[in-house]
């Protein structure tokens, strides 16, 4: 617990205050599953990071769980619910409601955070971010100097604000896109991408629906960090990491 916020770290065996590692921030989704259910595809995350050598934090949303919804989230997520039912275009005003709430409450919480994660002697200096709401993610890699390299999981309903910071974002990028996602609009996913203003960026574009993320883009997702973030470590200690499992912190 950090105040009212619920998190967990997971840590490779062998990681140690000599053998640091490396850690990747885990995005949560949003919306009210909190980490009770969302625990098992992390924890499958945390123990494939552990693999590659790297430790892995989540923390819960606002909104999720048994935190509070940001003030007029509530209302906006109705409204939003029946423009899409009565077939009506959402507006920009209504995306704003709906989103900035949650982005200026989460990401002062992700840098919170990450100053107690820092602390902890068995991780490292190279810190990346992974998939959750691709607003937060964006802010977070706009204004945290610490995050080296993130990876992005495309989703619609982007306030203006947000593609307007994208150009702020300067540190290598991969965005993983499912072409037929039925939640997200791939248009709005593709202006993003092309509003970042790194020149290091990389789309992974795969058919399939919401879930159907095929495995080769995760092991990609999983070579980046590798390539970002243990540029300057490497040695026997990737090589211990990788034979055992994480240990697991709330």
């Amino acid at each position: 617990m950090l105040g009212e916020i619920c998190g967990i770290l997971w840590v490779p065996e062998s990681a140690s205050s000599s053998g640091q590692v490396p850690l990747i921030l885990a995005g949560q989704p949003g919306g009210p599953a909190g980490l009770d259910l969302t625990y098992p595809a992390l924890r499958g995350r945390a123990q494939s990071a552990a693999r590659a050598g790297f430790a892995t934090a989540t923390i819960e949303l606002p909104g999720s769980g048994a935190r509070a919804e940001p003030a007029g989230v509530d209302q906006a997520r109705a409204e939003l619910r029946q423009a899409v039912t009565d077939g009506k275009r959402v507006a920009d005003d209504l995306i704003d409601r709906l989103v900035l709430p949650l982005v200026d409450r989460a990401v002062p919480e992700w840098q919170s955070t990450l100053d107690a994660l820092l602390a902890v002697p068995e991780i490292g200096d190279r810190v990346g971010y992974s998939g959750g709401v691709i607003s937060v993610g964006t802010r977070l890699a706009a204004v945290e100097p610490r995050i080296s390299a993130a990876v992005l999981f495309a989703g619609s309903y982007v306030p203006r604000t947000i593609m307007e910071e994208a150009r702020h974002v300067t540190i290598p990028l991969y965005v993983l896109l499912q072409w037929d996602d039925e939640h997200n609009d791939r248009h709005v996913a593709l202006d993003l991408f092309d509003a970042f203003g790194t020149r290091e960026k990389t789309l992974n574009a795969n058919l399939g629906g919401h879930t159907g993320v095929p495995q080769h883009a995760g092991e990609e997702a999983t070579r980046f960090f590798t390539r970002h973030l243990r540029s300057v470590e490497g040695g026997p200690a990737v090589e211990r990491a990788r034979a055992t499992p994480p240990r697991e912190r709330r």
